[in-house]
């Protein structure tokens, strides 16, 4: 999970970008970057870090150029240094840089093509190094002095046989415009969107419709899986579908907890699909215990608030807000490692005695992942005077690795995973746990939209649209568990330290 946005505009950009760059913030907290082209020269600034840390005001100011693509880093699997923040540039040919949110799940197979086949070298283990140089040699292989629309779009199609896992990209084409391509499942999203000013169109193309709302663009749709869409520097958009048989899956996480609510997806309103969560939830609560003695409705904030307002009020109970964020601290579940994520719960909540001393609460979390976080949550409810503590999931139990981008490490390191309900509600300490059937969250999420095939639910079902090697997966489970992670970290700080 990352945030992608390229614009093209008729006046300088970098601040616009930054701008976007704030708004899906959410989606990573690693690192960030952004490319500028001023009509004959590339502008690039990246590195660790939240936005407002990585540009300041003399890196907006170097950023020049009425076009330029933007990237928050989320990392995932063999993704932790600054090296390895995005946006990618590659050379030949004509100069290209690219942006990416997803990933690949034949990255090793692809690199040995690289190596021996295209003759390109890869300077890290970012499989988003991968994407842009595979996109790089199509282009080459069209051997154009001059590229036109149709050559790019030859070149996605290339991309599109070649790749197999998630991808939303955008890309900056030197010399031609931006170019953005999702994969022929439309797992990752992406939008584009338009506005009018009085020298012509300006275009913005982003992970998420948030974005285009806050920079003034109207939005004009999805891009559609497999499809392209190439936007030149002078303001002409052409489109056009470049997979064989595209298919439309989207990744349910996306609706659950990754995107933010004020956001549409394929046509979907995030906020809408969590609404409808919450009394999917309530109504399978009333169906298992119609006399159920629940006093308040608690939500995990800030995700879950969503799903437990409506969850509460077909309950016919009182909601409450029986724990206070600390705005200051970042997305516990895409911080790295599992450490810095159980030292952080504590600073980033607290507990208002008040509301849960001497009551039954249920508290409401959009998913429940690992389980630690929800365990220490149950503990804060108790020591706060709870007399009971029930706990509800807006999602099903999280059982099975996500290969697509969202870093679920091992089966093992899942509390859902391996454990009936019952055995993960004594593991949680609570004293009621329930989940959301997926038969409901599907049918949450896709209710009114004509649009959608189905749903990527890999980690709730195991099934993998894109099909998955086995062995793929036991190679994941190696380099993303925390353990590797935590060695990773350990053998990069020991080296700066010897240097």
């Amino acid at each position: 999970m990352c945030g992608i946005i390229g614009i093209v505009a008729r006046s300088p950009v970098a601040q616009v970008l930054y701008d976007g760059l704030t708004v899906l913030q959410h989606r990573g907290q690693d690192a960030a970057g952004m490319m500028t082209w001023d009509g004959s020269r590339v502008h690039l600034h990246k590195t660790t870090g939240l936005v407002r840390d990585v540009f300041q005001i003399d890196d907006i100011a170097a950023l020049t150029g009425n076009a330029g693509i933007g990237h928050v880093r989320y990392p995932t699997a063999g993704c932790d240094s600054a090296v390895e923040a995005q946006p990618f540039y590659v050379n030949s040919p004509y100069g290209v840089a690219l942006a990416h949110n997803g990933n690949l799940i034949n990255t090793a197979e692809l690199q040995k093509e690289l190596f021996l086949e295209d003759r390109r070298h890869l300077n890290t283990s970012s499989d988003s190094e991968v994407l842009l140089n595979i996109f790089a040699h199509e282009l080459a292989r069209q051997n154009r002095l001059r590229l036109g629309a149709r050559d790019i779009f030859s070149a996605i199609a290339g991309v599109h046989r070649r790749v197999r896992g998630a991808y939303a990209a955008i890309t900056l084409l030197a010399g031609y415009g931006i170019v953005a391509f999702r994969d022929p499942y439309g797992i990752r999203p992406m939008v584009f969107g338009q506005r009018q000013t009085d020298e012509g169109p300006e275009y913005c193309i982003a992970s998420e419709s948030v974005a285009l709302d806050v920079l003034g663009f109207e939005l004009v749709r999805d891009v559609d899986p497999g499809e392209a869409v190439f936007v030149s520097f002078d303001g002409k958009l052409e489109t056009q579908q470049c997979a064989d048989r595209p298919r439309h899956f989207p990744c349910i996480f996306e609706y659950v907890y990754l995107a933010r609510p004020d956001s549409l997806i394929d046509d979907i309103s995030v906020y809408k699909a969590r609404l409808r969560m919450g009394e999917r939830l309530a109504d399978k609560i009333l169906r298992q215990r119609p006399d159920h003695d629940i006093d308040v409705v608690i939500p995990i904030p800030d995700t879950s608030r969503t799903a437990a307002l409506p969850l509460a009020h077909r309950l016919g109970v009182k909601y409450r807000e029986g724990f206070i964020k600390n705005r200051y601290i970042g997305r516990t579940f895409i911080m790295p490692g599992q450490k810095i994520r159980k030292a952080s719960v504590r600073r980033k909540l607290n507990a208002i005695d008040l509301e849960l001393r001497g009551k039954n609460v249920l508290l409401v979390d959009d998913s429940i992942v690992r389980g630690n976080t929800s365990r220490q949550i149950i503990q804060m409810a108790r020591k706060a005077g709870a007399k009971k503590v029930y706990f509800a999931s807006a999602a099903p139990p999280v059982r099975y690795a996500n290969v697509y981008g969202i870093d679920m490490p091992t089966r093992e390191e899942l509390v859902g995973h391996g454990r009936t309900e019952a055995e993960i509600e004594k593991e949680l300490g609570a004293d009621w746990l329930i989940y959301q059937d997926l038969e409901d969250l599907i049918s949450a999420c896709r209710e009114g939209s004509q649009k959608v095939d189905g749903f990527d639910t890999s980690c709730f079902s195991g099934e993998y649209v894109t099909g998955i090697d086995r062995h793929y997966l036991k190679q994941l489970e190696l380099i993303r568990s925390d353990k590797a992670k935590e060695e990773r970290r350990e053998q990069v700080s020991s080296a700066a330290d010897a240097v």
